[in-house]
């Protein structure tokens, strides 16, 4: 399957999605909102994939919302329609990372604003160019953060520092991102996406169901108290010690040997 404003590519049990309007710095118009969507949507129904990585095309990673085609839409008199036709697509693409059972990884390239800052928050690991650039455009343009940006932005910086971007707008290079635990890597552009693949190459290596259930136990654990806690990793923990992928870990550690995963 192909599509207007995606690159979905497979390699290695690692699904690449290209956001693909670089011509608008792959801002969210035209189809790529829907053809990101169906693109998460077929990597993690597909069980051969075990990571996924997003990444933008030319020289951006996502502009975010696409405000020539707001105005557009706003000259028509057709603004409120626009953002109800958006929202419903913006939210369950965001709700599906979020409860994907794989990991996401988002190898940031360029700029990196509004919703396209959200998007790579969205993700569970972001890795940046020194070319990338982040902001939280949205006062600029007189608008309200979306695409999780009041979630995610605080759980990763602190609140203060959170205010701060969405109420001024700042942008920030790529070292200061690092400095801030936005991203866990800078590398220069040329390195971003093998640094990337070797990361996903790691993690897809690994045991996909003790990966899996770790991934929720990290989103499950901020919202519960300590108790909570441990008991879903005491559920979790008993899940994985039912799986071959524990035996054969266990076999390869008393052999001496790397392990080979297969997911059951």
């Amino acid at each position: 399957m192909t599509y207007e404003c995606l690159i979905y590519e497979v390699k290695d049990a690692i699904a690449t999605l290209t956001l693909n309007r670089p011509e608008r710095m792959n801002a969210l118009g035209g189809s790529l909102r829907e053809d990101l969507y169906d693109g998460l949507r077929r990597a993690i129904d597909d069980e051969s994939i075990r990571v996924i990585v997003v990444t933008g095309a030319g020289k951006g990673f996502c502009a975010g919302g696409d405000v020539k085609a707001m105005q557009e839409a706003k000259e028509e008199k057709r603004g409120r329609p626009l953002m109800e036709k958006v929202a419903p697509g913006r939210d369950r693409t965001v709700l599906l990372m979020r409860e994907s059972p794989k990991p996401i990884i988002a190898a940031v390239n360029g700029a990196a604003a509004g919703a396209g800052m959200n998007l790579a928050l969205a993700c569970d690991i972001r890795i940046a160019s020194t070319a990338a650039r982040f902001a939280q455009a949205f006062v600029r343009r007189g608008l309200h953060p979306d695409w999780g940006g009041t979630y995610f932005l605080p759980r990763v910086v602190g609140m203060a520092k959170a205010a701060e971007m969405i109420f001024t707008g700042e942008v920030i290079g790529a070292d200061e991102a690092l400095r801030l635990g936005i991203v866990s890597a800078v590398h220069a552009p040329e390195q971003l996406l093998p640094a990337t693949y070797e990361l996903a190459a790691r993690i897809a290596a690994g045991p996909p169901i003790a990966i899996r259930l770790a991934r929720r136990a990290l989103y499950h654990n901020q919202d519960v108290d300590l108790r909570a806690a441990l008991e879903f990793e005491t559920f979790a923990q008993n899940v994985c010690f039912e799986t071959e992928d524990a035996r054969e870990g266990i076999r390869a550690f008393v052999e001496k040997r790397e392990p080979k995963f297969q997911g059951r």
